[in-house]
């Protein structure tokens, strides 16, 4: 998939570079996730009263709905330190000792795409979670020897798109786990409001409405989209954001009115004029369009399901009658039950 993908909900490198300007410092800056939230005030209350560190946290959910920023903040609000890294990026026992044992009391330890930790690694990071020690294997062979070290009692938020591949006694070891759901129009709205306020752009409450509906449920999507159609009010306009300009830019970026790209909408055309609507195997799609499964399956076909265009089965995947009527085609005679 193009890294360019306007309403790809997966982090590019230009969102680096701004990301932290708009991201929120505060929980009660933290815009949706209410229940979240919620339950997150009493949870961090109790923790400060105890005076010990929180729970292990486990954040869980599509791309871009602000488990990394959730992180932060909780760190923030513990008034811990908080160290950041990734599952791939831990290959070896000595990059998590490296990083454990450097932690301070009460410190949190972020570990983005945790699902993707080796498994040997994953093993060793049992005892830390549980008993706050770390194991460490000196030698080889009959001679070998395991030295404990003692930890400092700290805490683990681990992220993850992908719950059903963390194993059941990674999870377990997890005290506090939260699924973060796709925002409605009205949270967008929230958001890209403060991002303009924080960007200075003025813009127009119906073009904010309209990069809201185009955002796919997703706070990354939407200040993204806002950045572009900035840009493009600069250079076409004077500046301000209208309805007008908002349009024009996303007509520009080939974003619909459903926040539909030429992506979702190839997905859609080829299931339904290369298979006959399905059902289809999810690798057979992949190679059809080209793109690596993992990308359909996590990138691409949520919002579609979201939006009632695709169904899966247990046969494969399938397009609704919603998906004909979407792209204009007649519906076939023995038109699906969806």
């Amino acid at each position: 998939m193009s890294e360019d993908r306007i309403i790809s909900s997966t982090e590019q490198k230009q969102d680096k570079t701004w990301d932290l300007t708009l991201r929120p410092q505060s929980l009660s800056d933290y815009i949706g996730q209410e229940q979240i939230k919620a339950n997150l005030d009493i949870v961090l209350a109790a923790a400060k009263n105890r005076k010990e560190p929180l729970d292990h946290v486990l954040l869980f959910g599509p791309p871009g709905l602000g488990k990394t920023t959730l992180a932060h903040i909780i760190a923030k609000e513990m008034n811990a330190g908080i160290k950041v890294t990734t599952g791939p990026a831990i290959t070896k026992a000595g990059d998590l000792a490296a990083l454990i044992t450097n932690l301070q009391e009460g410190d949190v330890l972020f570990i983005d795409e945790i699902h993707r930790l080796p498994k040997v690694i994953e093993e060793i990071l049992y005892p830390a979670m549980e008993d706050f020690a770390l194991d460490i294997i000196l030698g080889k062979g009959p001679s070998a020897q395991v030295l404990r070290l003692d930890l400092p009692k700290f805490t683990i938020i681990g992220a993850t798109t992908r719950y059903n591949l963390l194993s059941s006694p990674l999870r377990d070891r997890f005290g506090v786990t939260f699924r973060l759901d796709f925002y409605n129009p009205e949270e967008l709205h929230s958001i890209i409001k403060r991002s303009s306020d924080i960007l200075t752009t003025q813009i127009r409450e119906e073009a904010i409405v309209e990069i809201a509906g185009r955002s796919r449920g997703t706070p990354r999507i939407a200040n993204r989209i806002l950045k572009r159609v900035r840009d493009y009010a600069q250079v076409k306009g004077d500046g301000h954001v209208s309805l007008d300009i908002a349009q024009s830019a996303l007509e520009l970026l080939d974003i619909d009115k459903y926040g539909l790209d030429k992506l979702d909408r190839r997905l859609l055309e080829v299931l339904i004029k290369n298979f006959s609507g399905g059902p289809v195997g999810l690798n057979t799609l992949a190679a059809a369009l080209q793109e690596e499964a993992g990308t359909i399956e996590e990138i691409v076909e949520p919002y579609l399901m979201q939006l009632g265009l695709l169904a899966r089965t247990t046969k494969g995947r399938i397009a609704t009658d919603r998906a004909y009527q979407y792209l204009g085609l007649e519906l076939p005679t023995d038109s699906k039950l969806f």
